[in-house]
């Protein structure tokens, strides 16, 4: 468990803050008392996470795109950060099919610029970007990448963030290691958690099936996943970002996944779903002919649990229990950062 109470006073960047992840995180870090900038676009999603709970009265909201690098540069100069968290992404699979373009550029570009402030920057002393699981090159041979596996990418989202990695190792080996700036690469699995309204990902599905009393559909139920509540990767995060800017030798490229007996398929993870729901959920098998997704993936954390210390919290059923406890209080008009927050609270006793 990260030791949030370092970042009271502390100047944190936030890109991507007005997303799902960056929802959560920006709660985390205010109620930590850090000084927040969060940059990204206007929040995607009608609902969405941070306009429910009302985080722009708290926090220094910049709405902006991480292509636009003046309006980055702008924002990041004033901001003054001493620590820099990059979440800011186009994150879905099947969305990066449809715009590849836009993925590429945002994910790779946007790091380029995001990095760029870094390297101008003289007050920055550690730096995570947020990747993910899929940038390892996957021949399905169901061993558990690690971190020195080749990267790859079959599909643009995944390439984009192989990219990143690559584009990220570059700037620290050719500038910012010497100029004194830790940065890591966080290869996190596929999260769950409150708050997630978007398209093509399975929670959310079963949530809006669930709401409508409708059976869910599973595209593919047999595929395996590194599925983990949000709050095990934000923790992880932070911990990095913490550790490495007392101790510049700990940056890295770090896996963050589940337990192995957690990665499961997702016709486990729906079943889970259905039970913790209740109220005669249930879901159907109905292949959509959709584009290519590997149907294995498996993380070996070994490295972030030997030189951090880091292992998850929360194991698959409880993910998936406080998940449902959320959209529960939010279809029954409950109060949210209240629920969140003791969500917050029961994690750290875990």
């Amino acid at each position: 468990m990260s030791d949030r109470s370092f970042y009271r006073g502390k100047r944190v960047f936030l890109t991507g803050h007005t997303g799902f992840k960056g929802a959560w995180l920006s709660l985390l870090l205010l109620e930590a008392g850090a000084e927040l900038t969060g940059y990204a676009l206007a929040p995607q999603d009608k609902p969405n996470l941070f306009s429910l709970l009302n985080l722009d009265k708290e926090m220094h909201s910049i709405l902006g795109d991480v292509r636009d690098f003046a309006v980055l540069k702008r924002a990041f100069d004033e901001a003054k950060p001493e620590i820099v968290l990059h979440l800011a992404a186009q994150p879905l699979v099947r969305e990066s099919y449809r715009a590849p373009v836009e993925t590429f550029d945002t994910n790779v570009m946007g790091t380029v610029h995001l990095l760029e402030c870094v390297r101008q920057s003289n007050v920055v002393k550690s730096l995570v970007n947020v990747t993910t699981d899929k940038v390892y090159r996957n021949n399905e041979t169901n061993a558990a990448f690690r971190e020195g596996d080749p990267l790859g990418g079959y599909d643009p989202y995944s390439s984009s963030k192989a990219c990143s990695e690559i584009v990220t190792e570059s700037y620290q080996n050719s500038f910012l290691r010497a100029s004194g700036v830790a940065v890591s690469t966080a290869r996190a699995g596929n999260v769950i958690g409150g708050g997630d309204f978007a398209r093509d990902r399975i929670l959310p599905d079963c949530i809006r099936a669930a709401y409508r009393k409708e059976p869910i559909v599973v595209r593919n139920p047999n595929s395996i996943r590194p599925y983990q509540h949000v709050l095990d990767p934000l923790d992880a995060y932070l911990e990095i970002a913490r550790r490495q800017y007392e101790d510049a030798s700990l940056a890295d490229h770090y896996n963050i996944g589940p337990d192995m007996e957690d990665c499961v398929t997702t016709g486990a993870l729906t079943t889970l779903f259905c039970d913790a729901w209740g109220e005669g959920q249930h879901w159907e098998h109905r292949p959509d002919g959709g584009p290519h997704e590997a149907t294995f993936l498996r993380l070996n954390c070994e490295k972030i649990a030997q030189r951090l210390g880091w292992t998850p919290r929360w194991h698959i059923a409880e993910a998936v229990s406080n998940t449902v406890d959320w959209a529960k209080a939010y279809r029954d008009g409950a109060d949210l950062r209240a629920c969140m927050l003791e969500q917050v609270r029961a994690f750290d006793r875990a």
